[in-house]
């Protein structure tokens, strides 16, 4: 049976800034890196060795990826990169101080643009330097498939065609995978392996650099779940 594991990039920058990042390519800090060092031991330890690689186009997943394939001596592993495995889009509260952000709008106001499933923040103008389209690592992307905000709903939609036309693929083959990626796209995978419902989705949490280590039969249903790092769990989905 396949094995899948999912690592949230470790800590970043902007996570330590507490900014609202989204596809902004920011680095990892030092603790990031340790987590990703982390992360290749743990993975090391449970016995998990991937034939294939994923992550999004952002540094730091990217390099926490390589990091933690480094740390288990895997350098060689296959790492394929995709925009759909990006972080959710924040729109214009791209780069915003989030405690800032909440003393101008209202906590309930940016509890809504966090944390619910289908309502994204506002949009950034088409001329914003901040749009991706702005961006050379996607210049070869059509307009209409560069977010100018993202719900987490609407995260779930570009992750899907990634998943089932190249991940899916390779875990039906009967190769394990490692996913490097972010809160958001991970948790897309996340609400379709396990069938979660939007209300619950958002009680998932995947914390940074902690390895979830997802055991699936040859249908990718899902027959064990836990992460590697016991210390840092959050709440897990629950087995469909």
């Amino acid at each position: 049976m396949p094995n899948l594991v999912l690592v949230r990039h470790g800590q970043s920058e902007w996570n330590l800034q507490n900014r609202f990042t989204g596809w902004v390519d920011v680095n990892l800090t030092e603790e990031g890196e340790a987590q990703a060092r982390k992360a290749g031991v743990l993975m090391k330890a449970a016995g998990f060795t991937p034939a294939h690689a994923f992550s999004s186009m952002l540094t730091r997943a990217i390099r926490t990826a390589n990091i933690a394939l480094a740390q288990m001596g895997l350098s060689w592993v296959p790492l394929d990169k995709s925009w759909r495995l990006n972080e959710r889009h924040y729109g214009a509260l791209t780069g915003l101080d989030k405690a800032e952000t909440i003393k101008k709008h209202g906590e309930d106001q940016v509890k809504i643009w966090r944390r619910s499933y289908d309502t994204p923040p506002p949009a950034l103008d088409d001329g914003d330097e901040r749009h991706p389209r702005f961006d050379t690592r996607y210049s070869g992307l059509p307009g209409t498939d560069l977010p100018a905000t993202e719900s987490l709903a609407t995260t779930l939609v570009r992750v899907q065609p990634y998943w089932y036309g190249e991940i899916a693929t390779r875990l039906k083959k009967g190769e394990d995978i490692l996913i490097a990626a972010h809160g958001n796209s991970l948790r897309a995978i996340v609400k379709l392996l396990f069938n979660v419902s939007p209300d619950d989705i958002l009680k998932i949490e995947i914390p940074t650099g902690n390895p979830l280590l997802i055991e699936l039969d040859e249908d990718l249903k899902p027959v064990a779940v836990r992460y590697l790092d016991a210390d840092r769990a959050q709440a897990l989905p629950a087995l469909p």
